[in-house]
């Protein structure tokens, strides 16, 4: 990585981000006797911190029911590939983070899951500043293996990717 001293003035000054996130070992201690519906709300109320992940990337969970949720934010430019559109790892981190909450709503008291595998398609460019709502929905449910899919919108409610899943489900 290059330091500032040694990049050209053309570059301009460096940009930076501060993230503040809250311990997870909270977040995970808070569904103790909960399904996973009810830690997601617990969530979304603001009675546990969100996961890390929702604000190293500035999104936060806008609607959940069972075997289904939304999330919402802004990419900014620290998200940007070197074509300056939205890199393509954070819509795959969106699109992972939706399904997964959405089995996770699915499942009683005592169940976890995992990521097995995601298949990402992206199917048009995103640019910072603009708006993404992220869905993901469970497509069959499962005692040890769950399946969902997702997509991100933009502002004009144009898909710009879709995934599907497969959610290893097990006892924590």
């Amino acid at each position: 990585m290059q330091t500032h001293d040694s990049v050209p003035e053309s570059w301009g000054e460096p940009r930076s981000k501060t993230v503040t996130w809250y311990d997870p070992k909270v977040t995970v201690g808070g569904r103790e006797g909960l399904s996973g519906l009810e830690h997601l709300e617990a969530g979304m109320r603001g009675e546990i911190p969100f996961a890390p992940i929702g604000h190293l990337m500035d999104f936060r969970l806008s609607a959940v029911s069972q075997g289904e949720v939304r999330f919402e934010g802004t990419p900014d430019e620290s998200a940007c590939n070197p074509m300056g559109a939205v890199h393509g790892g954070m819509m795959c981190t969106l699109l992972d983070s939706a399904v997964g909450c959405a089995v996770q709503s699915t499942l009683p008291a005592g169940m976890g899951y995992t990521s097995v595998e995601i298949k990402v398609s992206y199917l048009r460019p995103v640019f910072v500043g603009a708006p993404l709502y992220t869905r993901g929905w469970v497509t069959k449910p499962g005692r040890r293996v769950a399946f969902a899919e997702g997509e991100i919108r933009d502002a004009a409610d144009k898909v710009v990717a879709t995934a599907s899943s497969t959610c290893l489900v097990f006892e924590i």
